[in-house]
């Protein structure tokens, strides 16, 4: 979703959350005749509706946070990362956190653990792409939950690198796009971790099923909430305790590894 229809979606929710604080204060000062407050609290639950319909078609928090800057911020700032840095810590007015964005999102989550398979009667070419078909449904039962590790440059020419918990995007986004080749698979600031190599930027968010490790003396590690088996980012180990790690060839990318960790329910 480009940034223009994204801010077309939520600029007219914007208001939600004021309008639900006045009046909520109105009706505890007992001020203004009861069915005038009842109809505001109609139309405010209304907006808070719309707000949720439209978090619904954005695929991520990220997507969220564009459909606030504009083709000027991009232009002064030369940076999309830091945009969404300044739309997240509220420069350009009131936004939802991340965890008010995750928690409106539950019930589209819900509904796309039992979608049909993204990668069903796609014609994949690209090595990577056929490894994800290979394990998208196993990702989406439990049976594996997978890490991807993506090194390329981004769309502005900047090398980015990161770890991405395979299972929990397929949750949260509709990977259609990536298997039809409309969009590119790439880390991001709210993935496992996430370093862009030209701004020195480096992030790590755990996941709903990977805890990350940062003190370990030999460096990050994630581990798995479910079994609690560690899962090292060694390049020379190739296995470990119900996990394994190989290196894919792809067309698309500088650098693809795909970590498979077998969970206990299986």
């Amino acid at each position: 979703m480009d940034f223009q229809s994204a801010a077309m979606l939520v600029m007219s929710t914007s208001t939600t959350q004021a309008e639900l604080k006045r009046i909520t204060e109105h009706q505890r000062s007992g001020d203004g005749p009861k069915q005038n407050i009842r109809d505001k609290m109609s139309d405010a639950a209304a907006a808070a509706a719309a707000l949720d319909d439209a978090v619904t078609q954005l695929a991520s928090y990220e997507d969220y946070l564009d459909s606030k800057i504009t083709a000027s911020d991009l232009y002064y700032l030369e940076d999309e990362e830091m945009a969404r840095q300044l739309v997240e810590l509220g420069q350009w007015g009131s936004v939802l956190t991340r965890e008010e964005f995750q928690s409106r999102k539950v019930s589209p989550l819900l509904r796309n653990q039992h979608r049909t398979s993204a990668s069903a009667g796609k014609e994949l070419k690209d090595n990577f792409l056929k490894a994800l078909a290979e394990r998208e449904e196993n990702n989406r039962t439990g049976i594996l939950n997978s890490i991807i590790y993506i090194r390329d440059r981004n769309a502005g020419g900047q090398e980015v690198s990161g770890f991405i918990d395979y299972a929990h995007r397929l949750q949260s986004e509709d990977f259609e796009a990536y298997f039809s080749g409309k969009k590119r698979l790439m880390p991001r600031q709210s993935d496992l971790s996430f370093y862009n190599r030209t701004t020195q930027m480096s992030t790590s968010h755990s996941s709903p099923n990977y805890e990350v490790i940062t003190d370990n003396p030999s460096g990050m590690v994630f581990q798995n909430k479910m079994d609690r088996k560690i899962l090292e980012l060694n390049p020379w180990v190739a296995s470990g305790d119900n996990w394994s790690r190989s290196e894919v060839q792809s067309d698309l990318y500088v650098q693809v590894v795909l970590y498979d960790h077998k969970t206990r329910r299986t």
